[in-house]
Parts: C-alpha cells; sequence; structure tokens
C-alpha cells in the first residue's frame, strides 16, 4: 500500500496518527458490532442463523476487546508490540470467521453473507494497522 493512499485513508501524513487512528477506527467498530451481538443475540441469531448463545459469549468478548483498542489508540505512542498483538488477533479472528463459516455453523443468507464481510473487514483494519506501523519503523 503506498503511503500516499495510506496518508489518504488515515487524513495525515504522520504514521504515528495513522496507527491510533486505524486502531480507534477499529474499536469503533468492533464494539458496536460486540454491542449488537451481546444487545440482542436472540434477533441477530435468528437473523444469521447463529446460536443466539454464541452470539452473546462473541458480543461479549468483542466489547472488551474493542475497549482494549481503545485505550491502545489513546495512548500517544501506542507501543509496537501492542500494536502487532491486535493484527495478529484481527487476522487469526478473520481466518476462524471463515474456518467456522466453512467447518460447522449452518448459517441463514445474511449469516452467509455477513460472516465472509465481517471478516474481510477485520483483515482490512490488520492490513491497515500493520501498513501504518511499517510507516513508523521507517
Amino acid at each position: 500500500m503506498s503511503r500516499n493512499l495510506l496518508a489518504g485513508l488515515a487524513r495525515t501524513t504522520r504514521p504515528d496518527t495513522m496507527i491510533r487512528r486505524f486502531l480507534a477506527l477499529d474499536a469503533a467498530v468492533t464494539g458496536a458490532n460486540g454491542l449488537a451481538y451481546a444487545l440482542a443475540p436472540g434477533p441477530l441469531g435468528e437473523l444469521l442463523g447463529v446460536e443466539s448463545g454464541l452470539l452473546l459469549g462473541l458480543g461479549l468478548f468483542l466489547t472488551a476487546y474493542a475497549a482494549g483498542v481503545a485505550w491502545l489508540a489513546s495512548r500517544p505512542q501506542p507501543p509496537a508490540a501492542a500494536v502487532k498483538l491486535v493484527v495478529d488477533a484481527n487476522l487469526l479472528w478473520a481466518v476462524l470467521s471463515l474456518v467456522a463459516l466453512a467447518a460447522w455453523l449452518d448459517p441463514t443468507t445474511a449469516g452467509a453473507v455477513w460472516t465472509p464481510l465481517q471478516a474481510a473487514t477485520v483483515a482490512g483494519f490488520a492490513v491497515l494497522q500493520w501498513t501504518a506501523l511499517r510507516a513508523v519503523s521507517r
């Protein structure tokens, strides 16, 4: 990804600010997703074809994870090791989502569309965060 494209997406040319903004965006999207799962596991479970208990657990996990990522985004200079951990966790989430879809979930059409879309979104956050982190180290 070119530095100009990255700067355009982050709306800044400062790599440390890019990381913080991409972490904050990740936290906001993940937190909203987690809260939706935690607060409406029954209706969303029916819509997606996923057990409500699983959605509740995922929602609580995602909400806590988002809070940690938001805290990291609030640091003036997020530690590289912590950002790498977020990148790795995001990549793992994306892969496990696709594995779950293929191996054991039996989703509705909405769930079959939603799962790869959210996996791609999370993988996209990982790419943006990793690219911004690499820009800081240059």
